[in-house]
């Protein structure tokens, strides 16, 4: 967690709670200090993941395309890219340790936005032999916070055997705020009868990524690792 002045405190719980996606941003290049810290943590967690995200603080026209235009990303003054090792789970643990990044720049008071695609051509990106570029994370200061998205409920993505404990209910409600891709929440968490947790998917793109995002999500609210 971070101490964002006057002595507030953000956790990453409140960061799920207040974090949305954000498209449009101001055009202010993001403080140093926080840049450092960010590099920091991109440091921690590529050596925890197995990784190579990286931040490139210049986001140039990687949105530049009419799509992006469109949505306004183009104002991303910055972006990380988020390469690692081509392994069959890279996608996944790109998910899950991106979300961790996001999560972090909430708590600084950046704003970010996941991203499919981008122009890889117009960003400078050291990508080694065997790794490949998965996609990318816009960061900035946002124009506004976002805003709210409509949800599945507890009991569309939920199987139970037997009583659930409010941990996995408080895993659950974090789950559900995590991003997915075009919000489909394709998803399920399954309480077993020996009180682990398992998480499937129902198909779909971006797929795996989007179940390491919300493994992420659902560990944090629950206070505990799948």
């Amino acid at each position: 967690m971070k101490e964002l002045g006057k002595g507030v405190i953000m956790t990453d719980k409140q960061a799920i709670l207040v974090r949305h996606s954000v498209r449009k941003y101001r055009s202010v290049r993001i403080a140093d200090n926080l840049v450092a810290q960010l590099k920091a943590k991109i440091d921690e967690l590529n050596a925890a993941g197995n990784l190579h995200l990286q931040f490139v603080e210049d986001a140039g026209k990687a949105y530049g395309n009419l799509i992006y235009r469109a949505v306004g990303l183009i104002s991303a003054p910055s972006i990380i890219v988020c390469v690692g090792e081509d392994t069959a789970d890279l996608d996944e643990r790109v998910g899950y340790y991106g979300e961790k990044l996001v999560l972090f720049a909430q708590t600084l008071g950046l704003n970010t936005c996941w991203t499919g695609t981008f122009n890889k051509k117009a960003v400078a990106v050291d990508v080694k032999p065997g790794e490949r570029v998965v996609l990318a994370i816009a960061i900035g200061y946002g124009v506004d916070q976002g805003k709210d998205r409509k949800s599945k409920t507890y009991e569309q993505v939920t199987e139970v055997a037997g009583t659930a404990p409010d941990w996995f209910k408080e895993g659950v409600k974090a789950a559900l705020l995590a991003p997915t891709a075009l919000n489909e929440q394709k998803f399920m968490i399954k309480y077993n009868a020996d009180d682990t947790v398992s998480l499937e998917t129902k198909g779909g793109g971006l797929t795996k990524i989007d179940l390491g995002i919300v493994k992420c999500h659902f560990e944090i609210g629950a206070g505990r690792e799948f």
